[in-house]
This record gives C-alpha cells, sequence and structure tokens, in this order.
C-alpha cells in the first residue's frame, strides 16, 4: 500500500520534525510513505473573507496538482466524519482488500491536510471521505504528526501488534 500526506505548508519546528520522521521509519515496515508539502500563502491579520477564499483557492490549487486520479483522497475537514483508531484501521485495510467501489483494491490513499485556513471546497469536492479527528481545530504542522501517529497504530492493529491504547 501507498500512502501520501499532501499537506499545505514545510514544518519548521525540531520538535514536530523528529516526531514526524520517527512515525516515518516506524511505518516504512508497513506501507510506501511519501510526505508531499505544497506551499502556503501569507495569511494577513484580520483578512477580508474574500481574501482568505483566494488563499484557500491557491492552496487548494497546488494540493489538485500533487493528487492522482487514481488515488483515494481522505481530506482532514473538520466537518468529516470521526472515526475511532479501530475504525480507521479498519477502513485503511478494507480500502487495500475492497477498493472504494468494493471491486478492486486500492493500492494508493492520499491524506490532505490544508493549511491555517482550512481546504478550498475544489479539494473537499475531489476528496473520496472526509476525516474528522476532533470539532477542534489543531495547528497543521502538529496534524501532521497526529496523521502519522493514527495511521501507524492502524497497521498495529491491523497486524494484530501491541501498541499502547
Amino acid at each position: 500500500m501507498r500512502i501520501t500526506i499532501c499537506c499545505v505548508g514545510k514544518v519548521k519546528e525540531k520538535f514536530y520534525c523528529q516526531a514526524i520522521d520517527e512515525y516515518s521509519k516506524r511505518l516504512s515496515r508497513y506501507c510506501k510513505l511519501e510526505v508531499k508539502e505544497v506551499a502556503d500563502e501569507k495569511t494577513p491579520d484580520n483578512a477580508s473573507d474574500t481574501v482568505n477564499d483566494i488563499i484557500k483557492a491557491k492552496e487548494g490549487e497546488r494540493l489538485l496538482s500533487c493528487i492522482k486520479d487514481e488515488a483515494y483522497v481522505i481530506a482532514l475537514a473538520i466537518d468529516g466524519k470521526m472515526l475511532d483508531s479501530v475504525q480507521l484501521s479498519q477502513k485503511i485495510d478494507n480500502l487495500g482488500i475492497s477498493g472504494k467501489l468494493g471491486i478492486d483494491s486500492v493500492s494508493h490513499i492520499m491524506f490532505v491536510i490544508g493549511g491555517s485556513l482550512g481546504l478550498d471546497k475544489r479539494v473537499l469536492d475531489r476528496a473520496d471521505f472526509k476525516l474528522s479527528f476532533s470539532p477542534m481545530t489543531f495547528p497543521h504542522q502538529l496534524m501532521r504528526v497526529i496523521l502519522l501517529e493514527q495511521i501507524y497504530r492502524s497497521y498495529r492493529i491491523m497486524k494484530n501488534e501491541p501498541y499502547h491504547k
């Protein structure tokens, strides 16, 4: 299984980078992981809704350019469906077994993380599934770490391997 995380912006904080590296290393025994970063836009303080929409559209265009047609796309969205860790594991496992239409298996899952303003509507429309981790808002750099940890946990669950609860 190939898993790609498409995300807006670079992670600058050393502690986030260390966590991302650690989970990427752990995941290497379960899947082929790739992280694709697209440039973020500077968001001015007190920007109008129109300016925010323009920023999301620019970031969205960049994200769409890295999304592959054959991939099953899971967009991280606050209004998406919330799953527990076992359900996420089952979703990933089922995609690999039965595919998005229940006919062919999926060999490539792409998770998409937006920037500080979230995801553009076109990216959400392209998504095959919208996933929410919480009704709370998290920094997109931290969300990358949380997502990687949950993907790693999913594989541990699939393989019936122990992992802390």
